[in-house]
């Protein structure tokens, strides 16, 4: 049985992968003790790189989707590590998967420590991925197939380049995995849809993952050349790359607050009840992963639907339970383009305003954004006012589909709504 949400229990899939990694560390610890370490100085090496790369994340900000990257980057070049100032190393798989085990413990903690958590999703995501590349590289490697399918020159380097693609879609396929696990709106007992997070995971590939796998592999390839001294001297680039991120998180997660926080004003004024706003941007954000959404998308639809009722502020008197479909429909535009004249200041995505002011249109006239964030606020309006409670919330909806909502869209509502049991979203 499907622990609730808001139980406190990690879905199955978390255990499972949280299970395999625990398994994996163990064998590794078991059999590096057994046997000791094979290249000492490069295991001490790369461990500490590793270490560093995990403390260096000290205050990441949410958001990031790799907040340790010269963790990760130190990780992988051991895994892809084959020779080291031109003489072969003798390590295998599981010693570096041993290795980075270890380096993350060390690094755990100073954070446990000082009552901070640890993220043991992304400890676990990380051995598995890290075990996955070192398993493809190492035996190649070592028993000389590799050589064999690609000699000792140039074309060398596009065996380590072909187990980084595989690599980075086996981590693709664990992160998308863990994020639908975490990724349930509020109230609703189903994760979203799979394929949607895979895409958005993929697609980040090409972002900070695309600079921590060239980095893994430049570190494995440079040392191979000079030795560990070389280390030091690649790191520096994703240094600077891991600061501009971490800025562009932190500039990320201030306008998610702002936005939070204006969306919070018309509830305070009385405007509208409390909790709708962030009620209808977590069935929002559901709704458009389920038709497809991902990525920057839903960062647009998060926030419109989170600041679709700021207009209602210039009101004199407040509208009834917020619901302003009663008002004329003139008045209804008025509100939407003054509520997107206020985005615009807050120095957001224009396509977060754009997406308030089509509040009033026609589903026809509207960007995909505003008929999802339209047709799920008048889902949270109704449903507290029909007889019928979800279930006929959702009839009063798809008998409107002639004009004010996309049906499609009302399917996918109804989709997202039955995989929780039509269960309402409480109120936050």
């Amino acid at each position: 049985m499907r622990a609730p949400y808001g139980s406190g229990l990690p879905a199955p899939a978390v255990l499972a992968v949280r299970g395999a990694a625990l398994l994996l560390a163990l064998v590794a610890l078991a059999h590096t003790l057994v046997h000791g370490l094979a290249g000492p100085g490069h295991a001490l090496a790369f461990g500490l790189l590793v270490a560093a790369g995990e403390l260096a994340r000290r205050g990441a900000a949410p958001g990031e989707r790799e907040p340790a990257p010269l963790a990760a980057a130190g990780a992988l070049a051991y895994a892809l590590l084959g020779d080291s100032a031109g003489r072969p190393t003798t390590h295998g798989a599981l010693q570096v998967i041993a290795v980075v085990v270890a380096a993350q413990v060390l690094a755990g903690v100073p954070r446990v420590a000082g009552g901070r958590c640890v993220d043991a999703d992304r400890a676990a995501r990380r051995t598995l991925t890290v075990g996955f590349a070192a398993v493809c590289f190492q035996p190649l490697y070592n028993s000389g197939q590799a050589a064999r399918w690609f000699g000792d020159g140039p074309y060398f380097a596009l065996f380590p380049l072909a187990v980084l693609a595989l690599t980075a879609l086996c981590d693709a396929l664990l992160a998308a995995l863990l994020a639908r696990s975490a990724a349930r709106p509020e109230g609703l007992g189903a994760p979203p849809p799979y394929g949607p997070l895979l895409a958005d995971e993929v697609r980040a590939l090409a972002g900070i993952g695309t600079a921590v796998g060239a980095t893994g592999v430049v570190l494995a390839l440079g040392v191979a050349v000079a030795g560990p001294w070389a280390l030091p001297v690649l790191c520096g680039p994703l240094l600077l790359t891991q600061v501009s991120i971490r800025r562009y998180a932190a500039v990320r997660t201030t306008r998610r607050q702002t936005m939070a926080s204006l969306a919070r004003a018309t509830e305070i004024a009385g405007y509208t009840p409390p909790g709708h706003a962030h009620r209808v941007a977590a069935l929002a954000v559901a709704v458009g992963r389920e038709l497809g959404l991902t990525g920057p998308q839903l960062t647009v639809l998060e926030h419109a639907a989170l600041m679709h009722d700021i207009g209602q502020l210039s009101l004199l008197d407040p509208v009834t339970g917020g619901a302003t479909a009663r008002l004329p429909a003139a008045e209804q535009r008025r509100i939407a383009l003054l509520g997107g004249a206020v985005v615009r200041r807050t120095g957001v995505d224009p396509a977060v305003a754009a997406v308030v002011e089509q509040q009033a249109d026609p589903y026809r006239e509207q960007l995909p954004a505003a008929r999802i964030v339209r047709t799920v606020n008048a889902y949270d309006d109704l449903r507290g006012e029909c007889v019928g409670g979800p279930l006929g919330a959702l009839e009063r909806l798809r008998l409107s589909t002639g004009h004010d909502h996309q049906p499609q869209v009302v399917e996918a509502l109804g989709r997202v709504l039955a995989r929780g049991g039509l269960t309402p979203a409480g109120a936050g």
